[in-house]
């Protein structure tokens, strides 16, 4: 038999004692979650152990909402997005009286370990719950902000930014007709990520971000700059968390100082969560899912599998959460540049 190109078989994982693997979705939803949902699901059977949903996050958890998970329960929702789980925030996990008992039905349904996919708040809960009761617990990044340190990408943040660049590229239609200054608030509560790829990928006039302080001469001057440049539109992306306070409030000062510019504001809203999740994030949820339970499998616990140049890396949750993700400043830069 000819080895050389033999295509070398995965661990079989038979020492470890995990048998049976619960998963969750909890927090924000995000595009991608039930592609990562089903490569849980399928790794876990391949390497033969048992899978569980637990449907409502932490509160499913914690009010027993329960059902072992087989092949074929997660056909055909790769493409869909949303998440098959369902989520919710649970007030009640936040207490220890809460937390106790998630885990008390966890182990009367034999569940040995948790992967949890979602973002900052997600992996806040899973850490205490790891601390308190000895569970492993692994998590799969799963949000549209990008925000959490030690993964380039988190699942759903490409599929929202597609969306948002389509919603802007209609919007400046309308602007570019009127001859308008558009303010579009995008999501981004703690992180600017979305608004500012989004403004250069949507050629954008500016970007406001939580990361920067908002200077409304420099603002006034890049438009001015462009109706110069006979320009008869601009557009201005606004992250929520915007220092400032968001794109109405920035509308309001600018129709106030500058009464000559015909200000409007859309806020995209929830619309960049929906809708079926691009190939990027799905591709990014399948590996991250089969990480995931291989990582339990090979006995590690309380950290995030990410991904960082194309190689799958584990992050211990208290990095994941503490450690803010840096903003590539020479991007924010360039939206100045590219708008001249």
């Amino acid at each position: 038999m000819n080895t050389k190109n033999s295509i070398p078989m995965p661990h079989d994982y038979d020492d470890s004692p995990i048998k049976r693997i619960g998963v969750l979705t909890s927090g924000g939803d995000a595009p991608g979650m039930n592609a990562a949902v089903r490569a849980v699901a399928r790794t876990a059977i391949f390497y033969g152990r048992e899978v569980v949903g637990i449907f409502h996050g932490y509160k499913g958890l914690i009010e027993n909402n329960l059902r072992s998970l087989e092949s074929g329960d997660v056909s055909n929702i790769i493409q869909l997005g949303g998440t098959m789980l369902k989520t919710a925030r649970s007030i009640e996990f936040r207490t220890y009286e809460g937390r106790q008992k998630a885990y008390e039905n966890l182990k009367n349904a034999q569940i040995d370990a948790l992967i949890v996919i979602g973002g900052d708040g997600t992996f806040t809960g899973a850490s205490i719950f790891a601390k308190e009761f000895g569970v492993p617990i692994v998590g799969i990044p799963g949000t549209i902000d990008n925000d959490l340190f030690g993964t380039d990408y988190t699942v759903g943040y490409d599929t929202a930014l597609n969306t948002i660049i389509e919603a802007v590229d209609k919007i400046r239609d309308t602007a570019t007709a009127h001859e308008r200054l558009f303010f579009i608030e995008v999501m981004g509560r703690d992180a600017g990520f979305l608004a500012l790829n989004g403004g250069i990928a949507s050629g954008a006039e500016a970007v406001l971000i939580p990361e920067t302080d908002t200077d409304l001469t420099t603002l006034e001057s890049l438009i001015k700059s462009g109706y110069r440049r006979n320009k008869n539109s601009s557009i201005v992306l606004v992250a929520e968390g915007e220092k400032a306070g968001g794109a109405f409030s920035i509308a309001r000062q600018v129709e106030k100082d500058y009464p000559q510019y015909d200000v409007r504001v859309t806020v995209l809203g929830h619309i960049q969560r929906g809708g079926a999740p691009t190939a990027s994030d799905r591709i990014l949820a399948s590996r991250l899912g089969l990480a995931a339970v291989e990582t339990l499998l090979d006995d590690q616990q309380s950290v995030m599998v990410g991904i960082e140049n194309d190689e799958i890396s584990l992050v211990p949750f208290n990095k994941a959460i503490k450690q803010d993700k840096e903003m590539n400043r020479k991007l924010y830069d360039s939206i100045r540049i590219l708008s001249s």
